[in-house]
């Protein structure tokens, strides 16, 4: 059976599986550290089938390669740090496992693993955050078929945590594929933020509250660019499409919803994104942006031009180590800084919509060549990772020295720390993410307090407040993508190739003279529909009228 039948299969399938579940309910031994838990070493005596028993270790040596995360933070290495080690001696010696990590590239991860694939390096977990990809990797027979037993077998914490999410949205084909970090509500949790220089607003004599609008905003980076102050930041778009949302009609269709809106492959032939290029295309020609944008294509470079106070905008993870303000005020004494309203990327009369997230964070498979050993290797992995007293570790550090616990036990981490235990920017979020998204406490009101002490650098409380607020402002707004029950084939035949192919078309129209706009626009729909494009809009519209989405 080709690839694309067995794909063709399985959305119809995970679609049936999810409606049952519906109805159904450098190295050092000087380490400081708790008493790891070992919980979740013990095999599960109530899972069926025959399982060897690795509690005590494997008799031989089993190599374990575990991915992580490479964001490039300065002074950190992903593959062998305090933290790494720490999991080696408490994890891997106790059960005979060398760990080793592989860095993955976060801004260009799909071909990280494509070549890792391809030259037989691959770690043993495969994940990605967007089924439509996990899917691919899934149609490229890189992952093995799995035994949620064996799962229970050897990981009764972690499966007992994500058993429902597993058995939901895993089964591929009929096959059980996928497992899942779990995703707390990240309406309430996430901590992205847009930042501005709010001393550059309030220089051209405006307020960061005055930027209600699209129009609001260019009005005010008019002012920057006549003040000489500076422009605002921007990158290459590539990769990941939500770059229309703002531009969007709301209330929203979901016909139309369901048509257009896709990860993988960009809107292209929309009026929300004539809406979003022709704005691109003002910004960049009245020097209101980057003029260099396009060689902007990853977060070192985009917060290098902020630091250096040559923009005065920038995205980030924030955390209560994140460097960036610090970093800015060394070259930028008198630098201020505030949340970006949500508006400034609305059109006046448009509503602030987003992609909302599914309910699952990480979605991972096992590299179709690991063992059975390496396999159960993983499973342990994950559970003894799921003790509390690891993954607090993992997430804080040592007591006493990265933090200390406040009145209601939650830790509250010293921002000033540089010793051996310091965690990495994110607060080491890309090795507990194969558990969790975001650490959680006995209660939402617990959970969200520990979470703002994860956030908050000191002295910046007010951005954090910010940033909470306006997310539950645009909660509202906030739409998952469609879910169709029958496999788009046609999507994962032209997503790789359309995604270069917009690369081309939306900078020569965004870079052109701009009375070349209309005519380079109508020219770059036609040659996108004709590379595939179409093919997928009468493939989704046929899905569509059938009524096989949701």
């Amino acid at each position: 059976m080709s690839k694309r039948k067995i794909m063709s299969m399985f959305m119809a399938l995970l679609f049936i599986a999810a409606l049952m579940a519906g109805c159904t309910g450098n190295s050092t031994n000087s380490l400081k550290e708790p008493s790891p838990s070992d919980e979740g070493t013990s095999p599960n005596p109530n899972a069926a089938g025959s399982y060897p028993d690795y509690s005590q270790g494997f008799p031989e040596r089993v190599t374990m390669e575990i991915p992580v995360y490479e964001r490039a933070f300065e002074g950190w290495n992903v593959t062998d740090n305090y933290y790494t080690r720490w999991i080696q001696k408490e994890f891997g010696d106790k059960y005979n496992i060398e760990v080793k990590f592989t860095p993955i590239a976060r801004t260009n991860e799909v071909t990280t693993y494509q070549q890792l694939l391809a030259a037989g390096k691959a770690p043993d977990i495969i994940f990605h955050y967007d089924m439509p990809q996990a899917l691919a990797y899934y149609g490229e027979g890189v992952m093995q078929e799995l035994d949620w037993k064996e799962i229970e077998h050897y990981a009764p914490t972690y499966w007992g945590n994500m058993s429902e999410t597993i058995q939901q949205y895993g089964v591929v084909d009929g096959k059980n594929t996928f497992f899942f970090g779990k995703r707390p509500d990240l309406n309430n949790y996430g901590n992205f933020v847009n930042i501005i220089r709010k001393d550059w607003v309030e220089k051209v004599g405006m307020k960061v509250e005055d930027l209600t609008s699209l129009e609001k905003y260019n009005e005010m980076l008019m002012k920057w660019k006549e003040a000489g102050i500076g422009v605002a930041g921007a990158g290459l778009t590539r990769n990941v499409f939500n770059y229309s949302y703002g531009f969007r009609d709301w209330p929203t269709d979901p016909k139309v919803h369901a048509l257009y809106a896709d990860l993988s492959v960009a809107d292209f032939t929309t009026s929300a994104t004539e809406g979003w290029l022709r704005n691109l295309s003002y910004q960049y020609h009245n020097g209101l942006i980057d003029k260099e944008f396009y060689l902007r294509d990853d977060d070192n470079k985009l917060k290098a031009e902020f630091v250096a106070g040559n923009t005065g905008t920038y995205g980030l993870y924030i955390t209560n180590n994140t460097d960036v303000f610090e970093a800015t005020l060394k070259n930028n004494p008198g630098a201020e800084f505030a949340v970006i309203p949500p508006g400034t990327g609305v059109p006046e009369g448009n509503m602030p919509q987003g992609r909302a997230d599914w309910t699952f964070g990480l979605i991972m498979g096992i590299n179709h060549a690991s063992t059975a050993e390496e396999r159960a290797a993983v499973w342990m992995y994950l559970d003894w990772m799921s003790q509390p007293e690891n993954l607090m570790f993992l997430q804080n550090g040592v007591e006493g020295e990265n933090y200390t616990l406040d009145s209601d036990g939650l830790p509250v981490k010293d921002p000033d720390f540089k010793g051996e235990s310091v965690l990495s920017q994110n607060n080491n979020k890309d090795y507990w993410a194969l558990i969790t998204e975001a650490p959680t406490f006995e209660t939402p009101d617990l959970t969200l307090k520990a979470n703002k002490n994860n956030w908050t650098p000191a002295g910046y409380e007010q951005i954090v407040e910010d940033m909470i607020k306006y997310r539950q402002e645009i909660k509202p707004y906030q739409i998952q993508d469609p879910l169709f029950t029958v496999v788009l084939e046609k999507v994962n035949e032209y997503k790789a190739d359309l995604n270069n192919l917009f690369q081309e078309l939306y900078l020569d129209i965004v870079l052109a003279p701009e009375d070349q706009f209309d005519a380079k626009y109508e020219a770059a729909k036609q040659k996108f529909l004709d590379a595939g494009y179409q093919e997928i809009l009468d493939e989704k519209q046929k899905a569509i009228d059938a009524g096989q989405f949701r």
